[in-house]
């Protein structure tokens, strides 16, 4: 995640910098580092945020759960942790998944694969139109 998506994000939870500390339990100067660049956003943040953004714009889908969207082998879903919590759309926020046929283990690893695949972009799409990102940060927190 990098500070434009981070200001994206913190604006369209419709937080100030202070809030957006509060909810993560960290400090303003550091939300300003975030949203500055100066910080490097680290993965525990940016899992938070997507799954707060998730939420707060109804972007989990009721469709068809990721291991059939992604018509994952039976022997793969039974050891997905996705496919053992029954939430297939939530699949990208879950470490330790097994997506495009290998075990995900760091959520850095994890998010590579997940910025490339339907099921993640269909939950956080907002953030990936650069345009409407970069628009709406140049807004007043």
């Amino acid at each position: 995640m990098n500070a434009e998506e981070f200001a994206y994000i913190r604006k369209r939870l419709k937080k100030t910098q202070k809030e957006m500390a509060e909810l993560l339990g960290t400090s303003v100067k550091t939300v300003h580092s975030y949203e500055q660049g100066w910080r490097k956003i680290p993965h525990y943040v940016e899992r938070h945020l997507l799954f707060l953004f998730s939420l707060s714009e109804k972007l989990v889908l009721k469709e068809r759960p990721c291991w059939e969207a992604k018509h994952c082998p039976e022997e793969m879903r039974i050891r997905c942790p996705a496919w053992q919590l029954k939430d297939g759309n939530l699949c990208w926020f879950i470490n330790g998944t097994y997506c495009s046929g290998t075990f995900q283990g760091s959520w850095e690893r994890k998010m590579k694969v997940c910025r490339e695949c339907n099921v993640f972009m269909s939950c956080v799409s907002k953030i990936s139109m650069r345009k409407e990102v970069r628009e709406e940060t140049n807004l007043e927190p």
